[in-house]
């Protein structure tokens, strides 16, 4: 046979060290060229108080080495799958911050990451859910420390008979998500107090869906919403949700009423996607004219809207609004902030900065579900002038959307469909003083090869300073043992 019929070839120990040199070389230099990484933490800014950066290569040398250094400290790994030990990692961004960390790679050669002094909100809470939308199954929402990699659920099927749950917000040490079906309500956590609410009356047209809380905790906005699933025949769309009416309406959490102000549920308009400014002022939202759906539903787009709000009784519109945007049309007390249709543009998803000086919102060609439109961007609005801010950095080829601040306004997290245009995962992203913004930057995970080998989507990333009060086993009680606090 051949292994019979083969020489024996006898190396002496000197020309084996030179051919496996020569060996070793060629493989580096090939890796070399054709090396990566993922997450691709080059030359990116972070907090001070953020996980370790742990990544892997996709390509490289035999035994890649990477060398983290600061000062006096200095880190070393060896290794594909490069891990970062909590404690060695703590001690580089101690040292670093307001500086860099020197990474050098013998796969990649140098970069810097950037460690800002400015922190970012500890606690993200996210819906995971698998990226389709045939059916949901087995959703949870869980809560992680991003300075760490602690990860714990907080709303769980396990417990609540497989039952759906969305819309979950998070803001100061207030909360509300909604469990769906049977014995479901908005789940409402003020100040540690956890409530189960039917936030309905006669008046809406459907309960309540997109909503915000109030910097005081005290009202919440919400879109009333007849919502319709529509499936696209092409290749490049797969899917698209669009409400036949809409409405706006106000919860007034101390005296469980319903405001409907009728400036806000006007029949000609669709209104929806309501968010509080940083004082509880005003309300922006998102409001369109009705068209012929669906049929004309690449027609349906909607503008950026602000109304005032009065946080002592829950009065929306009283205050004559100042003069809208160059080409706008005015709406009684209404201000158009960004007017959609004229731009060829539609508006979802605003969202205020805590300092009041911003104010993030989504763009897609039309309608209001941008989840699955790859043209979704994020945009950013200077509040003192009426004027966009590039940030087209940020922005990818695939959906960019549903977005938080930190609130300290330096940082907000956004859901990407980045990669593989599937998956949402969420990306971390600094933003100056004047409004630049730096690399967004994939939540570190402990597994390198997490987002590889997850089969769920992160929905809805939501900073918090202060974690949930609560766990999934307090939600799971509520949820059997209390009936829902009815709304009038």
């Amino acid at each position: 046979n051949m292994q019979c019929a083969m020489k024996r070839i006898e190396l002496c120990p000197l020309v084996l060290t030179l051919l496996l040199t020569l060996l070793s070389g060629c493989s580096q230099t090939a890796g070399k060229d054709s090396a990566t990484m993922f997450p691709d933490y080059r030359d990116v800014i972070v907090p001070c108080n953020i996980a370790p950066l742990n990544f892997h290569y996709t390509g490289g040398g035999l035994f890649p080495l990477t060398v983290f250094e600061c000062g006096e400290v200095r880190v070393r790994v060896r290794g594909r799958e490069v891990l970062i030990e909590q404690g060695d990692w703590e001690k580089l961004l101690e040292e670093a911050a307001g500086k860099d960390i020197n990474v050098t790679s013998s796969p990649l050669g140098q970069w810097r990451i950037h460690v800002s002094a400015d922190s970012i909100d500890r606690y993200l809470t996210y819906r995971l859910i698998e990226p389709g939308y045939e059916v949901w199954d087995r959703v949870e929402i869980c809560e992680r420390d991003i300075s760490t990699f602690n990860e714990r659920t907080i709303s769980s099927w396990k417990n609540t008979d497989n039952s759906c749950m969305n819309c979950h917000v998070h803001k100061g040490d207030n909360s509300l998500f909604y469990l769906r079906g049977d014995k479901g309500g908005a789940i409402f956590n003020r100040g540690g107090r956890l409530r189960k609410l039917s936030l309905r009356n006669s008046d809406m047209i459907s309960g309540t869906v997109y909503g915000d809380i109030s910097p005081d905790g005290r009202w919440g906005v919400f879109s009333t919403n007849i919502i319709i699933p529509g499936f696209h025949t092409e290749a490049l769309r797969r899917l698209d949700v669009y409400d036949t009416a809409s409405d706006l309406s106000i919860a007034d959490f101390e005296g469980s009423r319903m405001l409907n102000p009728g400036i806000l549920a006007r029949g000609d308009r669709l209104e929806t996607f309501p968010c509080f400014s940083a004082d509880g002022r005003s309300i922006f939202y998102c409001s369109a004219d009705t068209v012929c759906l669906p049929d004309s539903v690449t027609s349906l787009r909607y503008s950026l809207m602000k109304v005032s709000f009065d946080p002592s009784d829950g009065e929306a519109g009283t205050a004559q609004a100042r003069a809208p945007q160059i080409g706008a049309p005015q709406i009684g007390a209404l201000e158009v902030l960004w007017d959609g249709p004229s731009h060829g543009k539609s508006v979802c998803h605003p969202k205020a900065s805590p300092d009041g000086r911003w104010l993030m919102f989504t763009v897609a060609d039309y309608g209001t579900f941008p989840i699955w439109h790859r043209e979704c961007d994020l945009a950013l609005m200077d509040l003192r002038s009426g004027e966009l801010v590039d940030i087209d950095s940020v922005n990818s080829d695939r959906s960019d959307t549903y977005h938080s601040w930190s609130s300290n306004s330096r940082w907000f997290v956004f859901a990407s469909k980045r990669g593989d245009g599937q998956y949402g995962r969420p990306y971390i992203c600094h933003i100056g003083p004047d409004g630049s913004s730096a690399k967004p930057f994939l939540l570190p995970q402990e597994n390198p090869f997490h987002y590889e080998k997850t089969l769920k989507s992160y929905n809805i990333p939501d900073l918090g300073a202060f974690p949930v009060p609560f766990d999934s086993e307090a939600v799971a009680d509520i949820r059997a043992n209390t009936p829902a606090e009815q709304f009038k």
